[in-house]
């Protein structure tokens, strides 16, 4: 992987992170939005800080880069039920968002694609057996 990649990938998994991690104060603190969106989900609390934990670990390995690419590929797996939540259950506005989380929603599952496309070789080694 060239410099320019590595650039890419690290830019990326720093915007996932910090999206991920700054919506953790609002799932960790109970905030008006959050207890709202995992009620209407049926998951109220559990469903909350349990997806906040699984986004404090993908945060955490996302910014290490021996561990990147598993931290895109649990960051993928959570965005896409967020994503789904919102155009199934939700909503792409949440009240009066204006479609905020939606758009963050977004933006972290699309990092995360770039990284995995970036790190794919990583990827798919990691995934073989070793014999």
């Amino acid at each position: 992987m060239n410099n320019k990649a590595k650039l890419i990938s690290t830019v990326a998994a720093v915007i996932a992170a910090i999206i991920m991690l700054q919506t953790l104060f609002f799932k960790f603190s109970a905030s008006t939005e959050s207890v709202y969106i995992f009620t209407t989900l049926g998951i109220e609390p559990y469903g909350r800080i349990g997806s906040g934990i699984v986004e404090l670990i993908a945060s955490i390995l996302l910014l290490i880069p021996r561990t990147r690419v598993f931290g895109a590929v649990l960051g993928l797996g959570v965005m896409v039920g967020a994503i789904f939540s919102h155009l199934t259950i939700l909503g792409l506005e949440v009240m009066d968002d204006h479609g905020q989380l939606f758009l963050y929603a977004l933006i972290v599952f699309l990092c995360c694609i770039v990284d995995l496309w970036i790190e794919r070789d990583f990827f798919i080694q990691r995934l073989k057996w070793k014999k």
